[in-house]
């Protein structure tokens, strides 16, 4: 991964509520890209709710949130419907993205071995260069830590 998305050559993807956003659209402030396994599945489900929660917390710093799964766009339009998520969510099913940011890692699922994404998140600050990145992401408290350095950009 470079350290700016502003390097990443980055297509247009499609994105929820309906239609598609590039990397480069966000220039200008700060972003959060959280990657995250799947769609309405426990751990992914309480991390969205904790971003949801906090968004107002993160806009006071003018700061945008965008989630990316390999899911399609129309499992993200009921996940991001289902839970209220007013941020936009990826659909990157080619891998585009998770490739990009080197988060397609091998897993264990029930004792096999799956490619899968490992949860991660990155923070760019308004100029796009990369902040802070966490890997192997565990939910509990996530949020609160990326808060914290989105607090610290000022």
């Amino acid at each position: 991964m470079t350290d700016s998305y502003r390097d990443l050559n980055s297509p247009a993807l499609p994105a929820t509520p309906e239609g598609e956003l590039s990397l480069t659209e966000l220039r200008g402030k700060p972003v959060v890209i959280y990657f995250y396994p799947r769609d309405n599945t426990p751990g992914c489900t309480r991390e969205g709710e904790a971003f949801r929660d906090h968004y107002q917390d993160f806009r006071k710093h003018d700061c945008q949130i965008v989630g990316v799964s390999r899911d399609t766009l129309a499992s993200h339009q009921k996940f991001s419907a289902k839970f209220d998520f007013p941020f936009p969510l990826i659909a990157d099913t080619d891998e585009t993205l998770c490739r990009q940011f080197d988060v397609i890692k091998e897993k264990n699922m029930y004792g096999k071995k799956v490619m899968g994404i490992e949860r991660s998140s990155f923070l760019f600050d308004a100029d796009g260069k990369l902040v802070t990145e966490w890997r192997k992401v565990k939910v509990p408290g996530h949020v609160e830590a990326v808060l914290a350095e989105v607090q610290k950009l000022g």
